[in-house]
């Protein structure tokens, strides 16, 4: 049946060659239209990408400070304890 089809489809394009060049031709154009407009799509979507990783990356460092700081102030904490036991329990 699709090699009927296909047989069909190819005598229609041997009688009728002028037809087939101008809808095989606007069949390419309008590939080449898609084709195109993805790309354009592809690259307005890539400086959104870049934007949002830069700013993931600017909030993990953010983050990373930010446990610094309280892994800072713990141990601190913890010194000024130990410092006040050890002064509690000699004198």
């Amino acid at each position: 049946m699709v090699i009927a089809i296909a047989g069909e489809v190819a005598q229609a394009f041997r009688d009728h060659g002028i037809t087939a060049a101008l809808i095989g031709g606007t069949m390419a154009l309008i590939a080449a239209i898609t084709r195109k407009t993805f790309t354009n799509e592809a690259l307005l979507h890539r400086p959104d990408r870049d934007r949002i990783d830069r700013q993931r990356s600017e909030d993990r460092k953010a983050e990373g400070d930010r446990l610094d700081r309280i892994e800072t102030d713990i141990r601190s904490m913890r010194d000024m304890l130990f410092d006040a036991v050890q002064r509690g329990g000699s004198a």
